[in-house]
């Protein structure tokens, strides 16, 4: 076992049988007495308080009050672990293999009724996201520590609908997993702002050895999601789209993760919303296609537009495709 198990072991032990020598433990690990030795002393310099009895009847054993904290977690918890941890695993959390393998040492150091307890809870719960491609881990992993570090990043990146890839230096200032993508949230030396770029259009990352000052109480979540929602202190600067439709159609529009932020009024067969201009350019018509003839656009005349404009042309392209 490696040399952290082996200190949890002791730790373990000493909770449960509350004094053990030198040479229980080291029988008890298949280790060596000198081993022992080396693992109390490097648990001691990182602060249990373990108490050496010399004598006949002496050993080590934890002070009482440490005995008494929860150093365990109770089944609730191990349960809200596992499941945390299958979340975290199947979006691509990029230090899987040390979350694995601390949930393996969970396992391990619990008892039979509680592992029982474990698996009865993590069988059928089961969590479905979208693919991480294997090769983006280490360039999260990069990411991650060089957030937590504050080291400037040199990436080349691949814009979108841009042919040649880009060179950038960046401040990452946060990593973002939003609807089955990795982001960072980075001032851009190029551009002079702080942006958001997805993980997956970074094709090379690597490290500078200048460091950068995070913004005080900077939050990348935040800045993310100020670039998607609409600003309700602005409502003024918005645009109105009232849409008309089905009852079932509202209801799911209404839960949409923008349209319910943008939700001003909802009647029966009818909700007002308030959104900006660029996104009716941009990414609104896209949502709205897939509700088809359930719901009507009643307002703005440049969102009926642009929906028709869309249809068109998807109209044209299957129809020459068809010709082919």
């Amino acid at each position: 076992m490696s040399k952290m198990v082996n200190m949890l072991s002791i730790l373990w032990l000493l909770k449960t049988r509350k004094q053990l020598t030198a040479k229980e433990l080291a029988e008890e690990l298949e280790i060596s007495i000198r081993t022992v030795y080396r693992y109390i002393d490097a648990l001691c310099a990182s602060g249990v308080p373990i108490i050496s009895d010399a004598g006949h009847n002496g050993g080590y054993s934890l002070l009482n009050e440490f005995t008494k904290a929860p150093l365990f977690f109770n089944l609730d918890e191990q349960k809200a672990l596992v499941h945390a941890a299958k979340f975290a695993i199947d979006a691509g959390y990029p230090f899987s293999e040390a979350l694995d393998e601390a949930i393996s040492k969970l396992k391990m150091y619990t008892n039979a009724e509680q592992l029982k307890h474990i698996n009865r809870h993590l069988r059928g719960f089961e969590v479905i996201h979208p693919t991480v491609e294997p090769s983006l881990k280490s360039i999260l992993q990069d990411l991650e520590i060089a957030v937590a570090e504050n080291y400037k990043l040199f990436i080349i990146y691949h814009k979108d609908r841009e042919i040649e890839p880009q060179s950038r230096h960046i401040d990452p200032y946060g990593l973002v997993y939003w609807k089955g993508k990795w982001y960072t949230v980075a001032y851009c030396h190029l551009r002079k702002e702080i942006r958001s770029f997805r993980i997956d259009r970074i094709q090379s990352l690597s490290k500078t050895d200048k460091k950068f000052d995070r913004p005080s109480g900077f939050s990348a979540r935040s800045f993310f999601l100020k670039d998607l929602l609409p600003d309700s202190n602005q409502l003024e600067k918005l645009i109105s789209v009232r849409i008309k439709g089905k009852t079932h159609a509202l209801d799911d529009l209404c839960q949409h993760w923008l349209f319910s932020h943008a939700l001003i009024e909802r009647k029966n067969d009818q909700a007002l919303f308030k959104v900006d201009k660029e996104s009716i350019h941009t990414f609104v018509p896209y949502f709205l296609l897939p509700y088809g003839k359930s719901i009507t656009i009643l307002e703005p005349t440049l969102l009926q537009e642009k929906l028709a404009t869309i249809s068109f042309e998807l109209f044209n392209h299957y129809k020459k495709t068809s010709l082919h």
